[in-house]
């Protein structure tokens, strides 16, 4: 390979490894930590906070307008220009130069139209965050402090269950599995815990990973709650007077807790609630809201199955639901006296759907419409938390402290440094100014497994540490083969391009033979192997792949700067050979 060519390739590696660590740079040395703990917060924690601080925003927007209305606009609000600018042209009018804060406001059709503007701004700052946090490198439980949760989901119990059994048991598994899963993530995140792993361990386990301080009676109280999901009758009339209130009072008709400050704008026997759909970020939006009847017309007990299917005229996606004899009773007597009124699917207190009731729906099967194929199989998903009811239970628990986390940290630091320091410091003695190469090699080295770790989101724990730790006497072990090569064709009395040239290239094999071996290895215990046992594995195996990098690339292109850019005629290896 040509020294050209080979420069070019460290140089590119280089700079696509700065790029893999950039976002872990930036999370764990440029973000603070209030803005840390509120991406880590739950998606429902970051909605309510960006609402609470948009209506602040508006108000002190208002306030400052009725102070003095030519004001300009203030620094912190800079990002409404644009929207503004967007608004003007959209009315065909044109912009003002330079805005003031009566120019920025104006331009803003209504106060929920501003308020979601800045809503928005809030949202995209923190889900930014957020994402920062996802591309950078994690922190495990023994480093970071949390708890980590095995859950046994009773299938047997689940299947048995259902009425008039189970056709399929291997599908009805797989579909009761992927539902407690994603029934405890919602779950865990509604209850504002942050960042949680969750994944399937075997057929019927669940293994649960969080975090960051925890309270695990909380925790399990969560794990072996049950979801609420119900059909109510939405009151139209009511709900087209509650959204001409709420969009003359935006900031004036909750209150920060989402509580209705006048309870007298609905009928008592009526509740405000939110209608969502998912955003591109697959936050739940809330894109309205609806009045609906406090009165339940059919529980989540009720339902059978839920399959998503399409509509034999229009061929248009819809959910098709199974009740049981008594749901089909109900539904039946209820979807008769209602015929042209509105019936909302409301789980966990959030209206999912509403359809309009065209004719009387007896017999228990109930077809959904006016859907996306999306919208209609997250549907599906919410409806068969109902059915699809497995009992869960905890397993086992472990809690480790954020304190004990810490130490391990700077436990773990210690050894990697000193560990490094050592090994440089030996290479030096030994070396000579050869051992600057093997340095040099060692920086790049845990340089790219940090970069590596980060480009494919992995957990740094313990046993990680311990494997990159293993990689620095892997590394400078590549380095002492090559040295001692190069040395002896020194002895031979072969010059010093030769002689490294040789070097390089009676080491080759030896060095890609040990390396080899030991990443099949690891490779072995990364897939065989579970929790420490395969982040040690992981560690090792890009360890492995940097180390012979660094060695045979990066090394090999210092001594051949020394050689033809330096001009040295001689190679400080040793202090026997001159």
């Amino acid at each position: 390979m040509r020294k050209r060519t080979r420069l070019l390739i460290i140089l590119v590696v280089i700079a696509i490894c700065f790029g893999f660590l950039w976002p872990s740079i930036k999370w764990y040395g440029m973000t603070s930590k209030e803005d840390q703990t509120l991406a880590l917060s739950s998606l429902e924690k970051i909605k309510d906070y960006s609402s609470m601080m948009a209506a602040q925003d508006v108000e002190q927007l208002k306030a400052s307008a009725r102070a003095d209305s030519a004001a300009a606009l203030p620094e912190e609000f800079a990002y409404l220009v644009k929207e503004a600018k967007s608004n003007y042209k959209a009315l065909g009018k044109k912009a003002p130069s330079a805005m003031t804060l009566r120019d920025v406001l104006v331009s803003f059709s209504s106060e929920v139209e501003l308020m979601n503007a800045i809503e928005n701004h809030y949202r995209e700052d923190i889900l930014a965050t957020k994402k920062l946090y996802t591309n950078s490198v994690k922190l495990g439980l023994d480093l970071s402090g949390g708890m980590s949760i095995i859950v046994k989901a009773d299938l047997e119990a689940a299947a048995a269950a259902v009425e008039g059994g189970v056709d399929n048991m291997e599908a009805f598994r797989s579909d009761a599995m992927a539902q407690a899963i994603e029934t405890l993530t919602s779950r865990i995140d509604r209850f504002g815990l942050s960042e949680p792993v969750i994944r399937q361990q075997g057929e019927d386990r669940i293994y649960i990973e969080m975090p960051g301080s925890a309270d695990a009676s909380r925790i399990n109280s969560i794990i072996m709650g049950k979801g609420i999901l119900n059909i109510r009758l939405v009151d139209d009339a009511a709900t087209s007077a509650f959204n001409d209130y709420y969009t003359r009072n935006p900031t004036r008709t909750f209150t920060a807790g989402g509580e209705l400050l006048d309870l007298s704008i609905i009928p008592e026997d009526c509740e405000v609630l939110g209608l969502y759909t998912k955003d591109d970020y697959g936050l739940d939006e809330r894109i309205g809201y609806l009045v609906v009847k406090k009165d339940i017309v059919l529980d989540g007990r009720h339902i059978k199955s839920a399959g998503v299917g399409s509509d034999g005229i229009t061929s248009q996606p819809q959910v098709n639901l199974t009740l049981d004899t008594e749901g089909a009773v109900i539904f039946g007597d209820f979807t008769a006296d209602h015929v042209g009124d509105s019936l909302a699917i409301v789980s966990d207190d959030k209206v999912k759907s509403y359809a309009r009731i065209r004719e009387a729906i007896p017999g228990g099967n109930v077809a959904i419409s006016g859907f996306g194929l999306e919208e209609a199989q997250n549907l599906q998903k919410v409806l068969q938390t109902a059915w699809l009811s497995v009992p869960l239970s905890v397993e086992s628990q472990q809690v480790v402290g954020a304190s004990l986390g810490a130490k391990a940290i700077r436990q773990g630091s210690m050894a990697l440094i000193v560990g490094l320091i050592a090994v440089m410091i030996f290479m030096l003695i030994f070396y000579k100014g050869s051992g600057i190469n093997a340095v040099v090699a060692q920086i790049l080295n845990m340089y790219f497994m940090f970069s590596i770790l980060s480009a494919f989101n992995l957990t740094l724990t313990l046993p990680s540490i311990a494997g990159m730790i293993l990689t620095i006497g892997m590394a400078v072990d590549a380095n002492v083969i090559i040295f001692e090569r190069i040395k002896e064709e020194l002895r031979l009395g072969k010059g010093r391009a030769a002689a490294v040239t040789a070097g390089f290239e009676h080491a080759f094999w030896a060095i890609m033979d040990s390396n080899i071996t030991t990443f099949i290895a690891a490779m072995f215990l990364s897939q065989l192997g579970t929790g420490t046992i395969q982040g040690f594995a992981v560690s090792l195996a890009i360890g492995v792949v940097s180390s012979v990098f660094t060695a045979l690339v990066v090394s090999r292109l210092i001594f051949d700067f020394g050689t033809d850019v330096m001009k040295s005629e001689k190679v400080s290896i040793s202090w026997r050979i001159k």
